[in-house]
């Protein structure tokens, strides 16, 4: 299943290459393609999570392209920014803005005290700015916080296990 996704991701990913022939970055070529933005390493992939989560749940439009964007000055991991994005999908999406709203109201307290004759009496274009909306900003952005620390604390655990896999493997081999 996972050389399946890499092997995806190989193929529909944007590569330096493809960039570099692209006539709209020719401007910022020299800032998008600078190789520390392209290498996978412990420091630029915890981030590109992180940031691929940001854009992905706030974002509702143009998540790769933004994602990409703002990988430039935190100096991301671009691909890995870009891929982290897609955790917000026709699937994921609704169920995370229920969550986000339900969240929200109780953080903001909507709805206490409020009897049922006062909820149908309203119309709906009130409740949706008065309550709704409001409560949808902060249930996605403290999703989004807890998302993106969890994202990169995960990855920076992932990275650490899998480097202290090989040094191990290289261990025994010299061992042996």
């Amino acid at each position: 299943m996972f050389s399946r996704f890499v092997a995806w991701a190989k193929r529909n990913l944007p590569t330096r290459e493809s960039m570099e022939a692209n006539r709209w970055l020719r401007p910022v070529a020299h800032r998008v393609l600078e190789p520390s933005l392209w290498r996978f390493t412990r420091r630029s992939v915890p981030r590109g999570v992180a940031l691929g989560m940001v854009t992905g749940i706030l974002c509702p439009v143009a998540q790769v392209p933004l994602s990409a964007i703002f990988a430039l000055p935190v100096r991301a991991n671009i691909p890995v920014a870009a891929l982290t994005t897609f955790i917000t999908n026709p699937f994921t999406t609704p169920p995370l803005w229920v969550a986000a709203y339900w969240i929200g109201s109780r953080i903001l307290h909507f709805g206490e005290g409020m009897g049922v004759e006062a909820d149908a009496a309203r119309g709906w274009m009130e409740w949706l700015f008065s309550e709704a909306g409001p409560s949808l900003v902060v249930g996605l952005t403290l999703i989004t916080l807890v998302f993106a620390v969890v994202g990169y604390g995960a990855s920076a655990l992932g990275w650490r296990w899998w480097i202290v896999r090989k040094w191990r493997a290289r261990a025994e081999a010299r061992a042996a």
